[in-house]
């Protein structure tokens, strides 16, 4: 039975993918046959849901691969001219027109050269996937997610192997592509590992944001309740509500990644005490250990800077080594709260230990 997590993280893409077009570029007379039916499968699958495929073959037998997708039941048609040739994005068109996916042939040199960015561009595809023999790896292995901007000077790395598709898929976002993903096509399941996750198991160069910590919406309330109350449930933090929340909203702010809400912090102020709290810190089970907890926090200390506050202070009790540790916060007394915060600690029952920070301690991260 598919784990209920696994589930909804495909789920969240759906609305997202739907008739949005995707180029995706394989390299099918490099990849072992196991491989590229498993792909072929879940570019049926991708189709199922509403995704527009173009479907580029590197290599290999065009009309052998086109008759794979016939088998797996994909609703395709070849394209009658080579990508870079004229009228083949107009062509493409109309067959994605009429709800098939479109079979190319893509060959060349660079599987990322020019003729395939132009036809992306042309169709006004959302991604480009290139599912190849060689991956983009940084010391070994592969990056979740890098900035077009970032891209060219980490491309000279020693540390990295594939510099030139790095460039290469760089190049693609400065001209317009939004997303450039670049898969190692000899694992099965990539496709779907990637594009239905938010860290994806391949290397993305992107050229919008793609992970941010932004204000809360009201729209995003639903999702913060919903991360919060395992937390609340374990360590009897004081239950949240969507009016609660609503309330403040201006305190709460979120991190996302590919637009999905997977971290939480509030800053609440007392700004007559010169002092703020730094709570509702929270990363979701599945994006644990990537650094996100700490960039929150820091967040929210360099809000607390820019608005003159001098000093903040957090309550914990499972993340006490975090704060302490890692944060450099020192532990303190109960005076060093608010009055009403001190009461309402002590109503509470809780015992959580009390960690305080002084704004001049650091700068803005």
């Amino acid at each position: 039975m598919a784990d209920q997590s696994d589930v909804r993280a495909v789920l969240q893409y759906v609305p997202q993918f739907r008739g949005r077009i995707f180029m995706v570029l394989i390299e099918a007379g490099l990849l072992p046959e196991p491989a590229v039916a498993e792909t072929l499968l879940d570019l049926a699958a991708m189709e199922d849901v509403g995704v527009k495929l173009v479907l580029g073959v590197l290599g290999g037998d065009v009309g052998d691969l086109y008759d794979w997708t016939l088998e797996c039941e994909i609703m395709s048609a070849r394209l009658s001219k080579g990508l870079g040739e004229p009228g083949a994005v107009e062509e493409a068109k109309a067959i994605l027109g009429r709800g098939q996916t479109v079979v190319a042939d893509a060959t060349s040199r660079d599987p990322l050269d020019q003729k395939v960015v132009d036809f992306t561009l042309g169709i006004g595809a959302v991604k480009l996937i290139a599912l190849l023999e060689e991956a983009i790896l940084i010391d070994g292995e592969p990056v979740p997610a890098v900035r077009a901007a970032d891209a060219v000077k980490l491309a000279a790395s020693p540390a990295v192997t594939g510099g030139g598709l790095l460039r290469a898929a760089a190049e693609a976002c400065q001209r317009g592509v939004p997303r450039v993903h670049v898969l190692n096509g000899r694992r099965q399941g990539v496709l779907v590992d990637e594009l239905f996750s938010n860290e994806g198991v391949g290397t993305m160069i992107h050229a919008d944001s793609y992970r941010e910590i932004r204000p809360l919406r009201e729209e995003d309330v639903p999702e913060l309740l919903g991360m919060i109350g395992r937390s609340v449930r374990r360590t009897k933090l004081v239950p949240r509500t969507y009016e609660g929340i609503v309330e403040k909203i201006r305190d709460y702010h979120v991190l996302t990644v590919d637009d999905n809400v997977v971290g939480c912090v509030a800053l609440h102020e007392y700004p007559e005490l010169g002092t703020a709290e730094v709570a509702c810190l929270y990363v979701k089970l599945s994006h644990e250990g990537r650094g996100y907890g700490r960039d929150l926090v820091l967040h929210a200390e360099n809000l607390a800077r820019a608005k003159g506050i001098p000093r903040v202070y957090a309550l914990s009790n499972r993340a006490a080594d975090f704060f302490r540790d890692r944060m450099g916060y020192t532990e303190a007394g109960k005076e060093e709260l608010p009055v009403a915060r001190r009461e309402q600690l002590e109503a509470s029952g809780r015992g959580s230990l009390i960690f305080v920070k002084s704004m001049a301690d650091g700068k803005p991260a």
